[in-house]
């Protein structure tokens, strides 16, 4: 049993929230595709910056497999403007500045740096099928390697 409130086969939530470069965007927006959605802490960090432009090395073979990849963060929309062109990022990024859908996705954990303690983001991914469902989950995600185990995933369960 998880201790988390999604879990493999939910329904993902249907938040609509602003994202760059423009407009809003709910998940549902990409239903009869697959969907790659990973949470990140902050843009512009190293271990944020690396896991983004290995996504965006992928999209080609992510694309090839009819699936979209989208990046969410608490940063606003100009600081992902700054960090998309900065790193020619190929996707768009969800500006959660209320936590809405980090929430809804249970990715906000008690975190500890240099002995302060505050709520972040837990970086994880999500493969989300055409159906609208969770089909697979990384939690506390190390970033090395990762866009590799999550496109080999998504074409396991693609069959």
């Amino acid at each position: 049993m998880s201790d988390y409130q999604l879990n493999v086969g939910d329904s993902a939530p249907n938040i609509s929230l602003p994202i760059f470069p423009e407009g809003e965007l709910k998940l549902s927006d990409y239903r009869g595709q697959w969907v790659i959605v990973y949470f990140y802490p902050k843009d512009s960090t190293s271990g944020c910056t690396t896991e983004s432009c290995e996504f965006r090395d992928a999209l080609p073979d992510f694309s090839a497999a009819n699936a979209k990849i989208v990046g969410v963060s608490r940063d606003s929309l100009k600081s992902h403007a700054n960090f998309t062109a900065k790193q020619s990022l190929n996707f768009p990024l969800i500006s959660d500045a209320e936590e809405a859908l980090c929430k809804a996705f249970d990715v906000l954990q008690l975190k500890k740096n240099y002995g302060k303690e505050y709520m972040g983001i837990e970086r994880s991914t999500f493969i989300i099928n055409p159906e609208g469902n969770i089909a697979h989950e990384w939690r506390k995600v190390r970033v090395p390697e990762h866009v590799a185990n999550v496109l080999e995933t998504l074409k396991a369960l693609q069959g």
